[in-house]
């Protein structure tokens, strides 16, 4: 009973940070990012940051537990599972034309290389170590810097929400613009919060089942990859659909591809590099 009791804690603290990701802290950064007239490639990185607010979470609080494999398997799976959804959005929106632009092309080539990187990792067995986190950097840095370089060279088109609005709701929302970017600071700040509280929780309920019930490590990071890796569904969707109401359909690949980007960018260089900390100071 006390076995069936964790695992029904897990589900319902992992669908509450799907949920609070998904319904809440998705639909204010897109608030912020129309608020502040952003391009579809930039509201595609601030979604890949919000949508990877479940794995930061889930990866920090299992390292904290002592749980660093299960993080691992969790970034390897969840990016994994990112393009596969990516690429089934793409099809379910019948965008797949989109992507021979050379710079769409390049985004996605690295991020198969965030896939292999971690499954690598756990094939050849590396321990997750502090001398890892300075590489991740460098990656990090470096593969954006790529992207950058791509959107130049291949003259990618990007407009921005404001250029796709009549006139005359601009300058509406120009009046409240600063009103409401006061008001959704503060309501990201109650959110972060509440993800904190829930996230430990979590953490709590990783280390029962890995010690008390000995599940392995392996087993708890891809089911975590699994629910984790539910809102960038959701934005990946979303944004196109966004996108072929106001603009066109390349607009909407690109905010759904820079999502995917960052998504696994921040899997893979960030948090990874945060379980990691948070297991040699906390868990280790």
């Amino acid at each position: 009973m006390s076995l069936i009791w964790e695992i029904a804690k897990f589900v319902i603290f992992s669908m509450i940070i799907v949920y609070v990701s998904k319904e809440i802290l998705v639909k204010l950064l897109r608030k912020i990012a129309e608020i502040l007239d952003l391009t579809p490639k930039a509201v595609g990185n601030i979604a890949g940051f919000a949508t990877s607010m479940p794995e930061l979470l889930t990866v920090f609080f299992s390292g904290a537990q002592g749980l660093i494999s299960a993080g691992l398997y969790n970034i390897a799976s969840s990016n994994v599972i990112n393009l596969i959804q990516y690429s089934f959005s793409i099809h379910f929106n019948k965008n797949g034309k989109e992507l021979r632009n050379k710079a769409i092309m390049t985004q996605l080539v690295i991020v198969c290389i965030t896939i292999f990187i971690p499954i690598a990792m756990i094939a050849l067995n590396l321990q997750a170590s502090l001398t890892m986190i300075p590489i991740f950097i460098i990656i990090f840095f470096l593969f954006f810097h790529i992207r950058k370089n791509a959107y130049k060279l291949y003259k990618v088109p990007i407009v921005t929400e404001t250029e796709s609005k009549k006139i005359e709701e601009e300058k509406k929302w120009v009046r409240h613009k600063r009103k409401y970017a006061i008001i959704t600071s503060l309501e990201l700040l109650a959110v972060g919060v509440i993800l904190f509280i829930i996230g430990n929780l979590l953490g709590s309920t990783l280390e029962a089942l890995k010690i008390k019930f000995n599940i392995p490590e392996a087993i708890i990071g891809i089911i975590l990859g699994f629910v984790t890796s539910i809102p960038e569904l959701i934005t990946f969707i979303e944004a196109q659909r966004h996108h072929s109401e106001k603009t066109n359909d390349m607009q909407g690949v690109i905010e759904a591809t820079s999502n995917l980007f960052s998504s696994n960018m921040i899997n893979l260089c960030v948090i990874e590099s945060i379980g990691i900390i948070a297991f040699y100071l906390l868990g280790g």
